[in-house]
């Protein structure tokens, strides 16, 4: 008897589908003939899930008695004595009654699976015991029911049930997931949309991360060796050396490029161990790595580059950043090194990164067309092999050597003269050939210990002998030249090719483009210098490197004109012209980079000055109509109780002088909106932050509004904020006012408060008619009603102000739908430092 196989749908938060696609599987399975029953399924009420079990054979629970009260579990014995072919099992996190038969249900499921049924069950990615805590740090919820997740990993399949977080929470809104009289508190806790969007992620990389296990057992059992690109994984080569913190960043920066890239630092050491790096370095560069999300390798190997290869491809990896080597220039002739063996045996499915380190401060400068083309050291090795050689081999031949024959000789002269040309090119291999038909005249030709030759065919061979060495000197000589020329015509068309894709881009980093131009030619400063005609003196529009700019171009080791009032000075050492082309390229990039700036500037000059003209209209509007409105009714009131004609009534008299005191208090209140807009839009607001009691405050902010339209619901056992008092009872004023001109008569707008993780949030909740999702930034503009709202209602300002006083705070407003219809308005504040977390009492975790 096998084991029976576990298909588990994994959700990202309660509500999303999990149970319900988990019947309808089962569903189908019965329509294909299989023994499916539902083992032990949790509906919680919910009308759709309910009609799914319809159908379907449910097995019977067991009830277990426990603290006076009657509970039901899985009945695991009754599922093995039925065995079925497939047992549905919901909530496999689910911790047992005491007293049933395993403590967790996920014990009970290995033992249906160890007898031979197949299981069908259900799990949210907050109960995977690894995760506990990062679900803690988002949601403030601790998950007391995990599972583990090794558990879940040796599923047979494993399938995400998704949905957006704004799917979820108007599925809850519309009563789909939770009871009516419990939305809203899940609404406004645990379901908010950045919670949901965080755990949906987790669920995606987890699972991600489960597929991936998947491709590589399938790669290991068939032997697939060539890498598949289905992820982007960064493999960082370390030496030991101080320059891996810089690569760790480096490819840190890479995988941070495309969504899901993993980085794997990996160190390979010697098997005898007599090159092994610094401990204390490799623990710095680990911590980093581990620091920055990726993994840290350590991997034996004698053969540092096929060792480093085995390992990417072992990985599935797509990307090698290696650092320049440290090694000396003369360390090169005895092997490529590293960097050079991996990129050539690297192969077109594995991109190599060769990242420059210490060095990278003198500048990535284009190869100098003059002095020796095959580097100083390989020159002089060549003058001394093609000058010294041929008097050493004489004396050798001479001495230990002699009669080995006229055409031995001249092979191995001609030897010496090949390897002085391939040391030091056609210099040295002509001097070489000069020396050594010389010395082959003098000293092996007959007549020998003169300088001249008896026999024609030794003519002949010392011809052939310097014909052989000029040719092959020559063709050495022209591949070296061809390599330098094509090493540089590389170098510009890289640096054009980034000029080209910086316009491209619409990249305005004037600075970012100069100081690529310093590094560029290993320049000491770069100057950027404009005059507006040619009796004005330069002035410096940009500058980059420690040096001091210059005043002027003529000053500078390097000028470079762009039009006629505008110009590149460089200073550090003098340019060849053939970096002319290139440094032109610069100084017109320059010219666009500049102009281009100096438009948004001027754009945003003109939208500032659009949005002030704006602001100048709707006050003016505001003034014009929303302020006079007040004053008429107090000029009416005060003239009719100045009226001598009249002989008015106690009441009558009353009534006029509450309209006065009525007109003077919006009159106040506007007047007082209109100056915060203006402090807000100059920056004078200024909050002095203290520790604070929400109860203190928002009570004071209620005092103009009637007592029976608001409900207040500000737990004293609340932590306290960080705020300014003053202008906090100014933002929840102008917040529940609002809500309270919206709201329905006879429904009291709710003021709510509670602690959510390093946050507390204070809520004013009411059912007016709401506002659509595209208008709910617009509403906090200045000068803005939404929808009807009458003249005389305000100007506007209210919630523009609220927003910029807690934004002034440190805090944020946000506008959300209310369940059921309505607007709820969200003041977050930042709750007071090394305060412990707030559970107030009642609450229970969400399953």
């Amino acid at each position: 008897m096998g084991r029976g196989k576990l298909r588990i749908y994994l959700g990202a938060a309660p509500g999303v589908g999990k149970t319900y696609s988990m019947l309808s599987e089962a569903h189908r399975r019965v329509e294909r003939g299989t023994d499916c029953v539902v083992a032990f399924v949790e509906h919680h009420h919910r009308p759709r899930t309910e009609v799914m079990l319809h159908g379907l054979e449910t097995m019977p629970r067991t009830e277990i008695a426990y603290r006076d009260t009657v509970f039901t579990e899985m009945d695991v014995d009754a599922v093995l004595a039925r065995k079925p072919a497939v047992a549905l099992v919901d909530e496999l996190a689910h911790t047992n009654i005491p007293g049933s038969r395993n403590a967790k249900r996920w014990q009970d499921v290995e033992e249906l699976l160890a007898a031979g049924i197949d299981v069908i069950s259900t799990v949210n990615i907050q109960h995977l015991e690894s995760l506990g805590d990062v679900v803690e740090s988002i949601t403030g919820v601790r998950q007391r029911e995990t599972v583990p997740d090794e558990v879940v990993r040796r599923a047979d399949q494993i399938e995400l049930v998704d949905m957006s977080p704004q799917a979820l929470r108007r599925r809850m809104a519309h009563g789909n997931v939770y009871k009516p009289d419990k939305v809203d508190a899940a609404l406004s806790n645990y379901f908010r949309p950045g919670n949901l969007t965080a755990l949906r992620e987790l669920a995606l990389l987890w699972t991600a991360d489960r597929v991936d296990e998947y491709l590589q057992e399938y790669r290991t059992e068939h032997r697939v060796s060539k890498i598949w690109g289905s992820r982007e994984r960064i493999v960082v080569g370390l030496t030991g050396g101080p320059e891996g913190r810089t690569l760790i960043r480096r490819a840190a920066r890479l995988a941070e490029k495309g969504a899901g890239g993993e980085v794997l630092a990996v160190y390979i050491s010697r098997s005898d161990g007599l090159t092994s790096a610094s401990p204390k370095e490799l623990a710095v560069q680990r911590t980093l790595v581990e620091d920055l999300g990726g993994t840290f390798h350590h991997v034996v190997g004698d053969d540092i580059p096929a060792g480093l290869l085995d390992f990417s491809r072992g990985v599935n990896a797509t990307q090698i950043v290696l650092g320049v080597s440290r090694r000396r220039s003369w360390q090169y002739a005895f092997s490529p090194g590293v960097s050079a063996t991996v990129a050539r045996e690297s192969g077109p499915d594995l991109d190599v990164h060769i990242v420059t380190h210490d060095e990278a401060a003198k500048g990535r400068g284009l190869p100098v067309a003059r002095g020796a083309k095959l580097g100083r050291s390989r020159t002089i090795w060549g003058w001394v092999v093609g000058l010294a050689g041929p008097v050493a081999l004489t004396l050798l031949l001479s001495g230990a050597l002699p009669d080995m024959g006229l055409a031995n000789d001249v092979l191995l002269f001609l030897t010496l003269t090949v390897a002085a040309a391939l040391l030091g090119g056609l210099r040295p291999a002509l001097a070489s050939a000069a020396v050594g038909s010389l010395l082959l005249n003098y000293y092996f030709t007959p007549p020998i210990h003169e300088l001249t030759i008896a026999d024609p065919k030794n003519v002949v061979a010392l011809v052939i002998f310097v014909g052989v060495a000029i040719s092959v000197a020559s063709v050495v000589d022209l591949a070296a030249r061809r390599t330098h020329q094509a090493a540089r015509l590389r170098a510009e068309a890289e640096t054009l090719s980034f000029l080209a894709g910086s316009v491209l881009r619409g990249e305005t980093g004037l600075d970012a483009l100069l100081e690529r131009l310093r590094e560029t030619f290993a320049m000491e400063s770069v100057a950027l210098l404009e005059r507006h005609d040619d009796t004005e003196p330069w002035t410096c529009v940009a500058a980059v490197g420690p040096g001091r700019p210059v005043g002027r171009p003529e000053d500078a080791d390097v000028d470079m004109p762009v039009g006629d009032h505008l110009a590149l000075a460089l200073t550090g050492r003098v340019l060849p012209g053939e970096d002319r082309r290139v440094l032109g390229a610069f100084a017109a990039q320059a010219a666009v980079v500049l102009d281009r700036q100096r438009l948004v500037d001027e754009a945003e000059e003109a939208r500032r000055l659009a949005e002030g003209n704006k602001i100048r209209t709707s006050l003016l509007a505001a003034v014009s109509h929303d302020l006079r409105t007040p004053l008429a009714g107090i000029k009416a009131s005060v003239s009719s109780l100045r009226a001598e004609d009249v002989d008015w009534s106690e009441e009558d008299r009353a009534d006029l002088l509450a309209n006065v005191e009525e007109g003077a208090d919006r009159l106040d209140h506007l007047v007082g909106n209109l100056l915060d807009v203006s402090r807000l839009e100059t920056g004078t607001v200024t909050a002095v932050l203290r520790q604070t009691d929400l109860d203190e405050v928002v009570p004071m902010a209620l005092v103009g509004v009637p007592d029976d339209s608001v409900e207040l619901d500000i737990p004293e056992t609340l932590p306290m904020v960080v705020v300014d008092r003053g202008l906090l009872e100014r933002a929840v004023a102008n917040v529940v006012e609002n809500a309270v001109k919206y709201s329905p008569d006879g429904t009291p707008v709710l003021v709510a408060a509670s602690a959510i993780a390093d946050r507390v949030e204070l809520r004013v909740v009411d059912c007016g008619p709401g506002v659509p999702d595209e208008a709910k930034d617009r509403i906090f503009g200045a000068f803005q009603r939404h929808g009807d709202a009458p003249r005389g209602a305000g100007v506007g300002l209210g919630l523009a102000v609220a927003r910029g006083f807690v934004e002034a705070m440190g805090g944020t407003v946000t506008a959300e739908d209310t369940p059921g219809g309505g607007l709820t308005m969200t003041i977050s504040l930042r709750r007071e430092d090394g305060a412990p977390p707030f559970h107030p009492e009642g609450t229970t975790e969400t399953t």
